[in-house]
Parts: C-alpha cells; structure tokens; sequence
C-alpha cells in the first residue's frame, strides 16, 4: 500500500507541474511535515506546495481484485509574507491554480486510478512564521483505485 500512496502523489505532483500557471518544480515536495519544522531544516521558498497521502482505503468494492478502493491525497499550499494585507488573497489565488489543474485533470489517470473531479478546500488561520505571517489552504481529494 505505501508504494500505491507514492504512486498517486507522485500522479499529482507532475499534474500540478505540467499545468500551465500552476507551480514550478522547485515549489512542489512529496512531503508531510508541519510548518514549524520545515522552516528550521530547510530553505524554503513561498508559496510552497506539499503533496502527501493521508489515507488508503482497501474497501474491496470489486470482489476479485487485490486492491480496490480509494487512496486520499492533500495538496497543501503554504505561503509567507511580510504583512498581512494581500495574504489571504495570494493564497486563495495559488489555492485556485491547484483546483484548476484538478479540473483539467478528470478521468482515467491510467494504471487503475481514476479521479472523478471532486475535492475539498480548507483555509486555516493566519499564524507567525515564514517571513513574518504564514497561511495554509489544503486541498483534498480521493482518487479511485482498481488493481489486480
């Protein structure tokens, strides 16, 4: 199962790359760690995006199959500022170019997955850190699994 969570995050990471406006390579990282700990190990660069699997779900939907169920992935978006005015609207606006290339993405995603188009936005508060103020919008979605 954790290499079937790789393989989906790794489907969403070249999705959000290949979508034109959507984010550059360098933002995006197949990773789950808090705000807090990523800035103190690493450079970041804002806006920055971590793709990550929350949840596989094996609900054998499909009697003879070894894996068929759903695999439930976060797209979250973080970005920093010196201020506050514009913060939010900056990270509705990255949150958006995600959606889009969710959009853009319905359907057969080959190799047994599939997105239907449906996904959840949530904006969490503004805190300190980054550059001064830090914001986090998380996108989630489930995508279908169906393998042999």
């Amino acid at each position: 199962m954790a290499s079937l969570g790789s393989t989906v995050t790794g489907k969403v990471i070249s999705l959000l790359t290949a979508a034109p406006g959507a984010f550059a390579a360098a933002q995006i990282r197949a990773q789950n760690v808090s705000p807090e700990l990523s800035e103190k190990n690493d450079l970041i660069q804002y806006p920055t995006v971590l793709v990550y699997c929350e949840k596989v779900v094996n609900s054998l939907k499909e009697k003879f199959r070894s894996f068929s169920g759903t695999v439930e992935v976060a797209i979250e978006i973080r970005h920093s500022q010196d201020r506050l005015e514009g913060l939010q609207d900056a990270l509705e606006g990255y949150a958006d170019a995600a959606a889009g290339a969710l959009d853009a993405a319905r359907g057969d995603w080959g190799n047994g997955m599939f997105y239907g188009g449906g996904y959840e936005v949530a904006f969490a508060g503004v805190k300190k850190g980054g550059k001064n103020f830090i914001q986090v919008a998380k996108v989630t979605l489930e995508i279908g699994v169906s393998r042999s």
